[in-house]
């Protein structure tokens, strides 16, 4: 055992300084009475961009004041393709101006699933009316797992631990610049991603879109069914144009 003093001490001589940590505050609200739509997200299997998008909220400590901040990440490169800030939670309108600017961005095709966690602004009647808009299908993180939105949660750690925690902001405008510069200009073009080959986002989405424009293929998806004797057994439904293998003869509907 060591004194904490003595610790202390140590730390100081060797110019070091402890990171304490930050206020926990609750940005998940699921206790409502909106539909909680299936978990597609961790059945998926993904070979291309625009298959499947993970949302999620955080929140900035300003000088005076929490403010909160929702991204949209592509779940195959990693990318942020959406992101807005505001002051206040007790609407859908910030998830909303996040999936606008993701969807102006990327412009997806129909069939794009949107993978969020329970809460209260992605549940929100507003919410899945932009989503049916675009032509996206709802999924939904089971109850407090968090790693049905690992990824998600990896660009928020990294953003908070590599942008936030270092500085310190005058206002919301302040913030959002600095935001911007952070995703548009470091993470997407060149933070590299152990996930993707020490690669880039945007340099593993061009380096994947030239290696399979030739035999371009769609996400496919697994289910388990019980039949009558309990027993398991895997069906595969594809989504989208170009499937590579056909729908089971009972596909789960959604």
């Amino acid at each position: 055992q060591v004194n904490r003093k003595k610790v202390a001490r140590m730390m100081r001589d060797d110019n070091l300084l402890a990171i304490q940590p930050k206020r926990f505050v609750v940005t998940t609200n699921s206790n409502h009475k909106c539909e909680v739509h299936l978990n597609l997200a961790s059945r998926m299997t993904l070979t291309g961009i625009n298959q499947l998008w993970v949302a999620d909220l955080t929140y900035v400590r300003l000088k005076g004041e929490f403010v909160y901040l929702a991204v949209i990440l592509d779940s195959f490169s990693r990318k942020v393709v959406g992101w807005a800030v505001d002051r206040t939670l007790m609407s859908s309108h910030l998830t909303v101006a996040a999936l606008e600017s993701a969807v102006a961005d990327r412009r997806p095709p129909a069939g794009l699933v949107h993978h969020s966690d329970r809460g209260l602004q992605y549940a929100s009647p507003e919410y899945v009316a932009a989503l049916d808009r675009h032509g996206m299908i709802a999924s939904m993180s089971r109850p407090a797992n968090p790693y049905d939105n690992a990824s998600c949660e990896s660009f928020m750690k990294t953003l908070k631990q590599e942008e936030i925690y270092a500085n310190k902001y005058d206002d919301l405008d302040h913030l959002r610049v600095n935001v911007e510069e952070f995703i548009e200009q470091y993470y997407n073009r060149l933070r590299l991603h152990s996930a993707l080959g020490y690669r880039s986002p945007e340099e593993f989405e061009q380096q994947t879109e030239a290696a399979s424009s030739v035999d371009a293929r769609s996400a496919t998806i697994e289910f388990f069914e019980n039949n009558d004797e309990n027993r398991q057994r895997d069906s595969t439904a594809s989504l989208g144009k170009g499937a590579t293998s056909p729908p089971s003869p009972d596909p789960l509907a959604y």
